[in-house]
């Protein structure tokens, strides 16, 4: 068997190793992976998986991806291969953020908003804080039959770690596959065709984030 690679892409903006590490990490589980992180455009069109992590500002990681020359390949990658979205990588996806504001990639329809938490409280009396930061649960049952195949094994309602103060809103319910409640409820992953992308950081997240990397290895769309 031929051996895959995956690409993680590095414009500049990004958690990178702990992204390419727990990237890593799951694929000692499955046969015939190497993971490589670039900021070649021709490694990330050559691969056949691209990982597109971001972290910081949507503005930023918008900028650094047009400077570094990378956003065509990432283009092309989407239109063709499994691409997982990571954080801001998530934002990124969609047509426009309230951050900057921004246009993003414009590959889901739907807007990134920032949470408005004003005047609420948690259960236990405190204030929410924005950003949300720290462990929270996703459900991915959502009432419209099966979950989406990167869930494999990983409880409805399971923990993952957050840190973010904008959040995705896309266009079309189908595209959630994964929702938080953070004050009201929102999309904490979305997907269309051969993109899954999460607002939440799976190298953050213990044994659920390297199950997630891993069902996402082994994906074929």
């Amino acid at each position: 068997m031929n051996r895959q690679t995956v690409a993680v892409v590095d414009y500049g903006m990004g958690n990178l190793r702990s992204v390419a590490q727990a990237v890593i990490h799951a694929a000692t589980a499955v046969d015939h992976v190497d993971v490589v992180v670039t900021s070649d455009p021709q490694r990330v069109r050559d691969a056949h998986r691209v990982v597109l992590p971001g972290q910081g500002a949507m503005p930023d990681c918008m900028m650094e991806l047009e400077r570094s020359g990378l956003r065509d390949a990432v283009l092309e990658a989407a239109a063709a291969k499994p691409l997982f979205g990571v954080c801001v990588g998530m934002q990124m996806l969609l047509d426009h953020s309230e951050e900057g504001p921004t246009d993003g990639l414009g590959l889901i329809p739907g807007r990134v908003i920032k949470f408005q938490l004003d005047g609420q409280y948690q259960p236990d009396g405190s204030r929410f804080k924005v950003p949300q930061m720290g462990w929270n649960r996703v459900f991915h049952q959502l009432g419209r039959g099966d979950s989406h195949p990167v869930w494999a094994g990983i409880p409805d309602g399971a923990y993952f770690y957050f840190v973010h103060s904008f959040h995705a809103h896309p266009q079309q319910q189908a595209h959630s596959v994964g929702e938080t409640d953070y004050g009201s409820r929102f999309s904490s992953a979305v997907a269309r065709d051969n993109l899954f992308a999460t607002q939440f950081h799976p190298e953050k997240s213990a044994d659920q984030g390297l199950a997630l990397y891993r069902n996402f290895l082994h994906w074929n769309p």
